[in-house]
């Protein structure tokens, strides 16, 4: 059963915590109406999505977890999947579907949750997502050596400096061109990543198979997908090939800049994209 605990959590008084196949899963929660479910970036944690919660919540029933082994989910070290993790989730909040929105990692996720389990997935909204099976390109590769180079992996400061370099400031823009209190934010929840990635790395996490990089023909639901214009240009590339492969996908301009967190940097445009998306 569901309980709840007072916490300092930006989105309000309570952090909810659930037990999904023998892990606790921290959310949150607000609303009432059609489900939709945020899942957040494997660079952040349910944080990211604090421009969304009350937004959304006008209409819907907002569901805000962070995955497990992320924030304040725990990670127990029996095997597991995420994507299964995101049904049993619905399971235990006696939710027969719900829409899924995604940005990044959360939205490979939501992807693999679609098609692992067809029947629980309603919608699709993509931000900035990853694919899984997807393989990143040369330029990608060139891009992260230029502008992070070596990274000590057990130094969770520097990592958390670099992947906010690569992927939030991104590579068609400065730092001195973002905002620092965004920059600082995301480090501080990079940095919490890190170590959660860290700690799955001990862990055997399955993983979709096939891949859902060769199965995008298979969504039969509807799908928007967008990207930050400042991202990695892979990223938008993906979202290009998501709303080729995907029948009746929608696949909106990129957002002016914007890099990688695309919701937490410009809440405005993703809302609204939303709002209309989930009507």
């Amino acid at each position: 059963m569901p309980f709840a605990r007072r916490s300092t959590d930006p989105y309000g008084p309570f952090v909810h915590k659930i037990t999904v196949n023998g892990a606790s899963i921290a959310y949150d929660e607000a609303g009432t109406g059609s489900p939709v479910v945020l899942l957040h970036a494997g660079i952040a944690d349910r944080r990211m999505w604090r421009g969304q919660l009350s937004a959304l919540a006008t209409r819907h029933r907002v569901i805000v977890p962070d995955l497990r082994g992320y924030g304040d989910s725990e990670l127990p070290p029996a095997p597991f999947t995420h994507h299964d993790d995101v049904a049993g989730l619905l399971d235990a909040l006696d939710l027969p579907r719900a829409a899924l929105v995604g940005c990044s990692f959360g939205g490979a996720v939501a992807i693999d949750t679609a098609l692992a389990h067809p029947d629980r997935v309603s919608a699709l909204a993509l931000f900035d997502t990853a694919v899984s099976g997807n393989e990143w390109s040369d330029e990608a590769n060139d891009l992260w050596d230029d502008l992070v180079g070596e990274v000590d992996p057990d130094d969770f400061v520097a990592g958390a400096a670099g992947e906010v370099r690569f992927w939030v400031v991104g590579p068609r823009r400065q730092p001195q061109d973002v905002d620092p209190e965004l920059v600082a934010f995301a480090q501080e929840m990079d940095q919490r990543a890190l170590a959660a990635e860290l700690a799955l790395g001990a862990v055997e996490v399955g993983e979709l198979t096939p891949p859902a990089i060769g199965r995008l023909g298979e969504l039969k639901i509807p799908v928007l997908v967008t990207a930050g214009a400042a991202d990695v240009p892979d990223i938008s590339r993906l979202a290009d090939r998501i709303a080729a492969e995907v029948p009746g996908a929608v696949r909106l301009p990129d957002v002016p800049d914007a890099a990688h967190l695309l919701p937490l940097e410009r809440p405005e445009p993703v809302n609204a994209a939303l709002l209309d998306f989930l009507s």
